[in-house]
Order: C-alpha cells, then structure tokens, then sequence
C-alpha cells in the first residue's frame, strides 16, 4: 500500500495552519506560546482523508525565519507540499526560502494554494497568481496547479482536497524493503509509558517487537508499541507518520536529529563527501573551510565545507567538497542536506551525499574526483566494485559492502558481487565465519608487497628457509584476522607465489644454497649428530669439536634448524631428523602395545640418558603426539 506525507511551506501569518484544521478539522499547534502568539513555532502533525479514500500524513511547518531550523526537520520525508501564498500579501521572503529548499532537496510534487482568498477582489486575485507564476518559474512547481482558497469560508477547498488526490495518484510508493529508518523530529514521555519518538519512516518496515539502534550513539532499544494517525498498529511502513514508544531508552538518551534505525545498520560519522550546489541568487559565496550550518534528516550540526577542486564556489555553481561536521550524525549514501551561513543565517545551498563514511580527503587529487564522480553517477555495479577496492585492507563482508554502497538490499548486492567475482573484478573467500571480499587490484599488490619482501628476506638471510608467517602477515595483511590471512596466504600458494613449510613463507622457487665449504660443514654436522644420536652434543660444543669458528658455524647450523634436518626440542637441546623420526616410531609402537609408557621404560628404549628422554618427551607433549597423566604418557589423540 502506498502511503503519501504532505507538507505545507510558506511565509509566517498566510494560514498554513488555518488551512490544515480547514481541510481536517484538526489544529496542528499543540503548544501554549503557539496558541496565545497565533504562529506556529514547532512542527504540527495530523492526518488527512483524501476523496479516494487513501489516508495521508500532514507535516505544518513553522513559517517565522527564526523557525527555519524547525522547518527543515520536518520536511524531508515529504511527498507532496503545499505551497502556501496570502492573497492579501503574495510571495514573502520566507516563501521564497522554503521554495529554496523545497528545490535543494528535490521535492517533485507541489501545489500552490493562495488562502485569504475572501480577503481579495477577482483583479487583485489575477495580478497575484500572475506575479506567483513568476516567482516559481524555473522550479519544480514551475507548472503546478495555482488554486485559490478560503479557510473561513471553504471556498476552493473541495478542489484543493481533489487535486491532492490526483497528484498522489502518480507519487511513486517509498522502498519498504530496504532497512527501516526514521529520523527523530520529537521526543516527550508520558506517564506510565517512557519515551515516545515521532518522525516520518523513510524506508522500510518497523514492527512492535523489534530491535532497534538510536544513531549517532548506538543505543539499543525495543519498540514497545506503535502508533500511525492516532491508530495503535502492530507494524508501519515507509511513508507513515509514527509515534513509537521505546523500552530501554531514557527521555534524554534521544533527541530531535537522531536517527532510528536497525542494529549496526549505519555508521555514525564526523564528515561525509557530496555534491553542493549554491543557489543561483545566494548572497554570497562560499571559501573553503567556512564554518556552515548543515540541516540533514532532523538534525542540525555545525561544520566546515572543503573545497576539492577549488578555493571558492560561487553562486550559482556546484562541485564536490567534504563536510567536516563538528558533532557526529547518521546518513546515507544519497540523502539530501541543506546549508545555511553560520551567521547571518540564510540558506545558501545544499546538495546530496555521495559517501557517508568516508576516509579525510586531500585537496586537488584526480583519483578522489575520480572516485566522487563514479558515485555520483550512481552506476550500482561501479560503486560496488569502487567500495570493495577501497574497503578490501579490511576484508569486508556482504552487509558492510551494501552499507558503504548506499545500504542497497543483501540480495541485490549479493548478485553483483558473484558477476564481478565471475568476471575476476573481485575475489571471495569464504571461511567457517562467513564470506569476504577483495578486489584483484588489492591481490595484485599484495602479491607485489609479499614478493619484494620475501625476495628481500632471502637475499639477507641465505641458509634460513624463509620469514615467518606472522611477520609476513604484519607486514601486508596488518588488518586481517588469522583464518582470513590464512585464506589470503593459501590464495597465494595456489597461485605459486609462496611456499608455507609450518610456521615458515618462502618464495615459491627459493631453495637454500650451501657454498662448497658450507657444504662440508652442513655435512660435518649431520654426521656428528647421527654418530651421537641420542646423546647429542650441545650448540655450545660444536666450535670446538668440528674445529670451526662460530661465523662460519652458525648460519649453516640454523639453516639445518630451519630445514628440519635437525629438530630443536628445546633451547639447548638438537637431535637429528632421523633421531626424531625413530623415536616417534618407537613411542607409538610402544603406547599402542601397552597403552602408556614412562619416563624409565622410554630411556631404555632409547638407549639415552633420562635428561635426553625427558627432552623428546616433553617436545612430544608440545607437538601433541603424546599426553602426560601423572607419570606416565599416554597418546594425545587415540586414533593415531
């Protein structure tokens, strides 16, 4: 079902107000200083019942410039507006404003309804709408309908309420499908109730029941119940207006410019890069870094507008900036905002965000406007594969690659992602946590980065079999998790660009390289721990017993370590590869016979030293061969 938000724009004292309890028999001011002052000064809500049938919500804003902040909260969400004119007076510095920013933030949907119509001749009457038909050339409501009205009498309304029911007709139904979302325009409390948020629901669906997240603090709540023009409902829809009284929340953990929405959803964030456009008759340009006042969903914050590509924008022109905002807010990829000078405050401009999360920008750099430009264009696959490529040192997933693109639904974002995985634009791995994604680009570089260092690694280091994992992982995957870095690693082997042994990377074709003299020490060695090979000599010993010196001694001996031809079981302590193997042999055999083995009984297999089997044995305990029980071992897993 679709669902329609009027709003009504316009000067102060042209009856906006009058008009809508003219129109439903309701009176959208609520407050006291609204009542004894005869203006509006917060926004008004009530419902309207079109001749069709269809029931829409209806948003009065405050005319009063000193309002305008109050105006801008409410009208965002709308479809349809209400451009309201005095007969008596015609279009007023505010009219003009609020048609400035009905055109900032693309309304498509208007009337021009000229009330006090009973306060006016036919002459006089003609010479107005000619002079309103100027006013609004060049804009959206350039050819809208102009209908003449009196609240006190009711002359024109039947047409005024027919020709709404008309233009609803054709205004396309708001995404339910997408997450909900709901700007906050009010906040109060009612006894034995809580917290009660108002606003209009943007996109998707809310049920009672459910969990939502208060943005820009993350705070969670349930939506305890419902309301939708004074109707207790179990669920609303984008397009309603929706009172919900939220559990978990205190009145002041939620303000007007907050934002309701589903958990983890949004990112809150301190700036955002867009597209501004000032307005062709702004008083004055913007230099960069002005500090500006930034009306976004409900909210106002200040900040300061940087300039990509200039050092001034003039009225009248557009260009990409980043928003440096001094309070963190919640958006999206394709909201609208508007800007106002921090003093005098006047509405300038306003445009549309084109990436809400984005990284701090440096001036005057191609592959930035490069980047705003794709996103500007709006080209789904392009942006996909643009936010991947930039998001890829973080190895996101499908739901953080369908936010960073303008929170597009999973499924959609799901069937790019496979045709660029099916073209080679991007790659997935998937682990027993899920799937992530790297672009190729990403892959090229880290096989560029692991390459230069491992090459480098084994021009320095000859005789070791290669860096360490972790290292290497520190080095070109700093922000990946372990199974994730070991997708990446066995990615690459696959590819023959490294080599794993263990813990050790290598490059795919490195092999160590004796010289002939280190060739006659490894040899020396070798020979030296298979003579001894249960009752080795310590690191120590050697230099003198093989008559070497520690410079030529060492690098062949950790090579060996490294190689595996000697197994170090614990600091001190070596034995040969041969040794190892053997004793493994004889452990199991016995275990398996005897269903455990002790210290004694494996000395005398050995034929050693109860220091030397201690050694072997707590190594076999480290490498889970075995498992100690008191004082015996026993197999560490019995399928063995």
């Amino acid at each position: 079902m679709k669902h329609i938000i009027i709003g009504t724009a316009g000067h102060i004292d042209h009856g906006k107000t009058t008009l809508i309890r003219a129109l439903t028999g309701k009176d959208t001011d609520r407050l006291k200083e609204e009542k004894d002052r005869g203006i509006s000064i917060e926004l008004g809500f009530t419902y309207f019942d079109l001749p069709s049938g269809r029931r829409a919500g209806i948003i009065d804003v405050p005319g009063h410039e000193r309002f305008i902040k109050n105006m801008l909260a409410g009208i965002g969400g709308i479809d349809l507006v209400m451009l309201v004119i005095a007969a008596d007076e015609g279009v007023m510095p505010q009219t003009k404003e609020h048609l400035n920013i009905l055109s900032l933030l693309k309304i498509k949907n208007g009337i021009i309804v000229l009330t006090k119509k009973d306060m006016v001749d036919e002459e006089w009457l003609e010479i107005v709408i000619e002079q309103v038909r100027e006013d609004v050339a060049g804009t959206f409501l350039e050819n809208a309908a102009v209908i003449p009205v009196s609240s006190v009498t009711g002359e024109g309304l039947d047409q005024l309420a027919a020709q709404i029911d008309l233009l609803t007709e054709n205004i396309k139904a708001k995404d339910i499908d997408k997450p909900f979302r709901l700007p906050v325009d009010r906040v109060f409390s009612i006894a034995g109730f809580g917290t009660i948020i108002t606003g209009t629901l943007i996109s998707g669906t809310i049920k009672e029941g459910d969990k939502v997240m208060i943005y820009p603090r993350k705070i969670e709540a349930r939506v305890r119940t419902i309301q939708v023009h004074d109707t207790s409902v179990t669920k609303a829809e984008a397009g309603q207006r929706v009172a919900m009284n939220l559990a978990g929340v205190k009145l002041g953990e939620v303000v007007r410019g907050d934002v309701i929405s589903a958990i983890n959803t949004m990112e809150p964030t301190f700036m955002f890069d867009a597209r501004l456009e000032l307005l062709k008759d702004a008083e004055r340009s913007i230099s960069n870094r002005d500090r500006l006042r930034i009306y976004h969903g409900s909210a106002e914050v200040l900040g300061r507008v940087v300039l990509l590509d200039r050092e001034e924008l003039e009225p009248g022109e557009s260009a990409f900036v980043q928003i440096r905002l001094e309070e963190e807010i919640a958006c999206l990829k394709d909201d609208r905002f508007v800007i106002r000078f921090y003093s005098p405050m006047i509405t300038i401009g306003g445009g549309i965000i084109l990436e809400p999360n984005p990284p701090k920008r440096k001036r005057f750099k191609e592959d930035v406007i490069e980047e705003l430009t794709i996103k500007e264009k709006g080209d789904i696959e392009d942006l996909i594969n643009q936010q991947v490529l930039r998001m890829s040192e973080y190895y996101p997933d499908m739901a953080s690659i369908a936010k960073a693109a303008g929170n597009i639904t999973l499924e959609h974002c799901d069937s790019i992602l496979k045709k660029l995985d099916s073209e080679n634009v991007i790659k997935a791995f998937k682990t027993n946590e899920g799937t992530f994604y790297v672009h190729t680009q990403f892959l090229e570089d880290l096989e560029g980065k692991a390459k230069i260092l491992l090459d480098d690694f084994h021009k320095k280091h000859p005789l070791r079999n290669g860096m360490s994992k972790e290292e290497l992982k520190t080095k070109i995957m700093p922000n990946a998790k372990q199974k994730i870095s070991d997708e990446i690693f066995d990615h690459l082997c696959s590819k023959n660009i490294i080599r794993i042994n263990g813990q050790v990377v290598s490059l795919w074709d490195f092999k160590i390289k004796f010289t002939d003299d280190q060739e006659k020490i490894k040899k020396l060695i070798i020979d030296l721990f298979e003579k001894n090979r249960y009752n080795p000599p310590r690191y120590a010993e050697l230099t003198e017993m093989l008559k070497l010196q520690e410079k030529s001694l060492s690098p062949v001996f950790n090579a060996l370590v490294s190689s595996g031809d000697l197994v170090k079981v614990d600091q001190d302590t070596a034995f040969s590869k041969a040794a190892i193997e053997t004793a493994t042999s004889l452990v199991l055999n016995y275990i398996k016979e005897n269903k455990s083995i002790q210290l004694g009984e494996f000395r005398d297999l050995l034929g050693t030293s109860r220091k030397y089997a201690m050694a072997i044995l707590d190594y076999f305990d480290q490498i889970k061969i075995t498992k100690r029980v008191e004082d015996k071992r026993i197999l560490y897993n019995s399928k063995i």
